[in-house]
């Protein structure tokens, strides 16, 4: 299916692995040029390089930190002219509230959801005064089914949440769309990488880590194809009159009561 997005700009923030590499290379499969934002400028060129090799497509990198005060503003002042915004960038760790301390909890949400929110403000700004955009989150199914053990992430991305519904639920009225995606467990490199970990202490061995997901939807974590599909899907016209809500793909894992 033709997403109509031939000739567009996409600037997608923690693009140059996992899921956002995972968008990336969908949205240059449908034409759109790229910015990709990152913390390592290594990645960041061998994604470039990905990309290239398998997309006509205009790539440009930007190796940054996003939680660091004015950031945000330098990236939008040399890249400006962006139709859609993937905010990506971020994670939050696993902790309670007593394991999580001050700096440690401020740290994460500088990056994730202050990350967000100034990168919203000041591209939701340029695309109400071109009454054009679209602005796609990636948050996370922690801000639905919540565990005092993530409680961090799980307060993070139910802001995140609350935040994208208030903004995207009078967007339209200036042309803009805004919508979220609540990804349940994905296999990234990250995720098999810790549950590798977990692999290696319980069962001894860490080649066994896809046992450890038989109680997961389907028996799996979802794939960064799944949740990059329907990011695509979001920012093309065939979405058009989506905006102030969010998609969860989890295969049902928020609404259920145990995954035992």
């Amino acid at each position: 299916m033709d997403m109509g997005l031939t000739g567009r700009t996409a600037l997608i923030t923690g693009g140059s692995k996992g899921i956002g590499f995972a968008i990336a290379r969908m949205l240059a499969a449908e034409g759109c040029h790229l910015h990709l934002v990152a913390r390592s400028a290594g990645e960041l060129e061998a994604a470039r390089t990905r990309l290239r090799e398998n997309a006509d497509v205009a790539v440009h990198v930007h190796a940054m930190d996003l939680s660091q005060r004015g950031r945000v503003e330098e990236l939008a002042a040399r890249c400006p002219d962006i139709d859609i915004l993937v905010n990506n960038a971020g994670s939050i760790p696993r902790g309670t509230l007593e394991e999580i301390d001050e700096d440690r909890w401020r740290e994460a949400w500088d990056l994730k959801v202050f990350g967000y929110i100034n990168m919203c403000r000041a591209y939701f700004r340029m695309m109400k005064a071109r009454r054009s955009g679209v602005i796609v989150n990636i948050l996370g199914n922690g801000g639905e089914r919540l565990d005092a053990g993530y409680i961090a992430g799980g307060a993070g991305n139910a802001s995140l949440m609350a935040f994208t519904r208030a903004l995207g639920g009078t967007s339209a009225d200036v042309g803009v769309r805004v919508v979220g995606v609540n990804p349940g467990p994905v296999a990234t490199e990250r995720l098999v990488g810790l549950m590798q970990k977990e692999a290696r202490t319980r069962l001894g061995d860490a080649a066994r880590w896809q046992e450890l997901t038989t109680s997961f939807p389907f028996g799996r974590a979802a794939t960064v194809d799944e949740i990059a599909a329907t990011v695509v899907l979001l920012a093309s016209d065939r979405s058009s009159y989506t905006t102030g809500t969010i998609v969860t793909i989890d295969g049902g894992m928020a609404n259920r009561g145990s995954l035992i």
